[in-house]
């Protein structure tokens, strides 16, 4: 063990190195992002540990999320901290624009909201400086040396929320060579919360102590589904648009997977003429794409970020905004979860359906989202679709438009499986946060 630990330590050191002298190209990076738009306009210095608010006296918690997923997953848990502890200072943090235009306008009243600094040395020290937090609660797989080891040095209680680990991460984490150094990270966080039982046996492959391994169930189950009006535009508006035409959505839509939403759309607007088909892209660029390729054609497309109507002529409404999909799916009693049609896709989350009471369709490539599909499965077989082919896709919808009774009995199994799911996640994520974590940190800070 000490020879691993010595293994992991040096290697430790050859990244810490790396990642100094690399530090420049790193900037010069982050600068490129921001002229392209891909960092705030503003705000982008944060990114180098550079704070743009005050720190609160007290203790604080660090919640850190790479993306809009995992942060709108902490937020319940971020809610529950604030209600069991208002003594807490909260600082939630993430590294996407995209994840930023959309949580700042969810996250509860007082908590800090800051870009998540590089893993650089100085980048991080700077941060951690700057902030000191009592605790840091990182979000699925954000496993970064600096950030882990610092945080280790400085006596922070480190935990890991909805831990996973993709099989890419762990086929090449699991080598001889780079064991050591993800096996001495591992050791330095008080507590994992894996979000499936398969992902608890991963990380203890990767030399994670099994004490600190403990379950809750998925955070993604428990995010709070608001179905009130929000986002750009009004929701009832569009509503109304709608009417009693048949409607059906495709989201998460990746490059490429728009041809086999469309062609589904083709074959099922001949059997239904007045069908209107939804498509969220997960990127509001590729939705203008679509639309812009669409009109080409002839075809009457209507744009939400344009505010077009949808009028009786129009039978595809492309979604090219952010942070409305879990409103928008109230909107349509079928939902085609996307990126998960071609190889090399990971599938995206349907909880946010299912939670609405849509029926769900996904397609063959699903990732670590088959955990969810799995359960979801488990608990009621009909709960949610999955298929292999655009043929498979075009009959199971065309067989939900056709039998209202069989559309019925999908929307409550998708509905009763999240709901069974949903019970009890952040209950269970406080006790073990207040017990594994927090209890430590907080008494060591006073």
């Amino acid at each position: 063990m000490a020879a691993a630990g010595n293994k992991g330590m040096l290697l430790y050191k050859i990244y810490r190195a790396l990642s100094y002298g690399l530090t420049p190209l790193f900037h010069l990076h982050l600068r490129w992002r921001r002229r392209q738009g891909l960092e705030h306009p503003t705000r982008w210095p944060e990114r180098l540990g550079c704070p743009s608010l005050p720190r609160p006296s007290g203790p604080l918690l660090w919640f850190h999320a790479v993306s809009l997923g995992e942060g709108i997953a902490a937020i319940p848990v971020i809610k529950r901290c604030i209600q069991c502890r208002p003594d807490l200072s909260i600082l939630m943090t993430t590294t996407t624009l995209s994840a930023f235009e959309v949580i700042k306008n969810q996250l509860p009243s007082g908590v800090l909201y800051q870009f998540s600094p590089l893993d650089t040395p100085a980048a991080m020290e700077a941060f951690l400086g700057y902030w000191k937090p009592n605790a840091i609660m990182i979000m699925e797989s954000e496993l970064w040396p600096n950030l882990i080891m610092s945080s280790s040095r400085k006596g922070i209680s480190l935990a890991l929320l909805n831990a996973r680990v993709s099989t890419k991460s762990f086929r090449l984490w699991s080598q001889p060579l780079l064991l050591p150094l993800i096996s001495l990270m591992l050791s330095k966080f008080s507590l994992i919360i894996p979000l499936s039982t398969m992902q608890a046996i991963c990380f203890q492959v990767l030399q994670a102590p099994p004490s600190i391994i403990n379950f809750s169930g998925d955070l993604k189950f428990a995010v709070e589904y608001d179905f009130s009006n929000g986002g750009t535009g009004s929701i009832e508006h569009l509503e109304r648009q709608l009417g009693c035409r048949k409607v059906w959505m495709a989201s998460s839509i990746h490059k490429g997977e728009e041809k086999v939403i469309l062609a589904v759309h083709k074959t099922l607007l001949q059997a239904f003429p007045d069908l209107i088909t939804i498509i969220v892209p997960r990127y509001p660029p590729h939705g203008q794409q679509i639309a812009q390729e669409l009109e080409k054609e002839g075809q009457n497309v209507a744009l939400r970020s344009l505010h077009q109507r949808i009028m009786p002529g129009t039978h595809i409404y492309v979604v090219d905004t952010l942070g409305e999909l879990r409103q928008l799916y109230r909107l349509s009693p079928i939902a085609v979860i996307g990126g998960s049609f071609f190889p090399g896709l990971a599938g995206h989350n349907i909880s946010e359906a299912a939670a609405a009471g849509c029926a769900v369709l996904t397609g063959h490539y699903v990732g670590h989202f088959s955990h969810m599909l799995n359960r979801m499965q488990q608990i009621n077989p009909l709960s949610v679709i999955q298929v292999s082919s655009t043929l498979e896709l075009e009959e199971a919808i065309m067989e939900l438009f056709s039998d209202a009774r069989v559309l019925e009995v999908r929307r409550m199994a998708a509905k009763q499986a999240f709901h069974f799911l949903s019970r009890g996640i952040i209950t269970n994520v406080w006790n073990l946060l207040n017990y594994h974590v927090l209890r430590k940190s907080l008494c060591e800070s006073r």
